[in-house]
């Protein structure tokens, strides 16, 4: 009922179908002659008629010009004071009085209650003083009360109520903002994310297909078993390549949870395929591993991390030695990759530098990288009890 009314209070028609019924129920007890506790002391019928009229009037306008109808209910009011007061006037009175404090600014709402509590107070006061029945005035206090405090607090119930909803519904759409702006914020992570990975699975695959197909190419004596083992390395790096690839499209595809096995991410059980991708593109590869079940945050991180430094030494120590050791001491996995420098260190735009890094501190591991004994060494500590997957 009460959100029903609240529907219809903003129609141009309400304001209409109010003052009709405030009219019709004025005509009701006029013609009933239940319009005043005593009617000896009245103006005519066709005045009191005339009074309602124009408090009908008034009220038309209540949303419009609230304190000017006000004013003119009040006017009307006190003038009927000088008779007793009637029924259809102390109604319309109280609704305006209502709606006034209901729809003007907090201001002038304030100054409302300002003077309602004046004028109470006042009138019991005064009387009480005048005819020193301060019995009589304390009951007097009480109808002025309830005809003038009532409404007014009322109305502003009316509005604490309005301003707390419509703060509940800002709040909301606050949270529906932040909400959304979490949810791109995890979809662009999610995107530099697979962007990165991308990067490594591509970059690492096409690294070593040039490196080994430009060894090829530059070998003076062909030996016809080498060729092969550096063309079904080839071959094998081509087609990881694309499956890893055509793996993270179906991710990015793919709207259900539904497991697919394509997309199952890179491990360092697959270790041996990275060593032996390197060793056909000419490095000389000592390996040492010492490792059981890992996290899978830490087993995809270690992959990649071996995965990018054997790529960079196939850059940058085409022939020489490279030492690999991937051990589990303690809580941790230790992961080193040791080379000598062949090519200039310098070259290249450090990004797969800085993803190893980004790699390793997403785990919670450290990562560092540099000069190390005469050649370059790659060395990241991941915790077991990392970042889970």
């Amino acid at each position: 009922m009460t959100e029903a009314v609240r529907r219809y209070h903003h129609r141009s028609w309400w304001n209409v179908f109010v003052a009709l019924v405030f009219f019709s129920v004025a005509l009701v007890l006029y013609a009933t002659d239940l319009y005043a506790l005593s009617t000896d002391n009245q103006l005519p019928l066709w005045i009191l008629i005339s009074q309602s009229s124009v408090l009908c009037v008034a009220q038309m306008f209540r949303r419009k010009a609230p304190v000017a109808m006000l004013a003119i209910a009040t006017v009307i009011l006190l003038a009927d004071l000088t008779y007793d007061v009637t029924i259809p006037v102390i109604m319309v009175f109280v609704d305006l009085l209502f709606s006034a404090t209901l729809s003007t600014t907090r201001r002038t709402s304030r100054i409302i209650f300002a003077v309602a509590v004046i004028i109470t107070v006042g009138i019991g006061v005064t009387q009480g003083i005048l005819s020193e029945d301060w019995r009589k005035a304390f009951f007097t206090t009480m109808n002025a009360f309830s005809l003038l405090i009532v409404p007014v607090w009322w109305s502003f119930n009316i509005r604490q109520s309005e301003e707390l909803l419509r703060a509940e519904r800002e709040s909301s759409r606050q949270l529906r903002r932040i909400a959304e702006l979490d949810r791109r914020s995890a979809v662009n992570a999610e995107r530099a994310r697979m962007a990165r990975d991308l990067h490594d699975v591509v970059a690492g695959h096409l690294s070593a297909i040039a490196i080994q197909s430009e060894a090829l190419l530059s070998m003076a004596d062909r030996d016809p078993q080498v060729v092969r083992t550096v063309l079904k390395s080839v071959r094998e790096n081509s087609l990881q390549s694309l499956a890893e690839m055509r793996a993270m499209i179906d991710v990015l595809r793919t709207e259900g949870g539904e497991d697919d096995p394509r997309t199952a991410p890179a491990r360092l059980a697959e270790l041996d395929k990275l060593v032996d991708s390197a060793r056909a593109g000419g490095l000389s590869l000592d390996v040492h591993r010492s490792f059981g079940e890992l996290p899978v945050a830490v087993d995809l991180a270690a992959y990649r991390i071996v995965q990018e430094a054997l790529t960079n030494a196939l850059k940058h120590a085409g022939g020489g030695v490279v030492r690999v050791e991937v051990c589990v001491s303690g809580e941790q996995l230790v992961i080193e990759v040791t080379n000598d420098l062949t090519g200039d260190p310098t070259m290249g735009n450090g990004t797969g530098l800085l993803n190893m890094r980004e790699r390793a501190h997403a785990v919670g591991g450290e990562f560092e990288a540099g000069p190390w004994a005469g050649g370059w060494r790659v060395r990241a500590v991941l915790p077991l009890g990392g970042v889970a997957s």
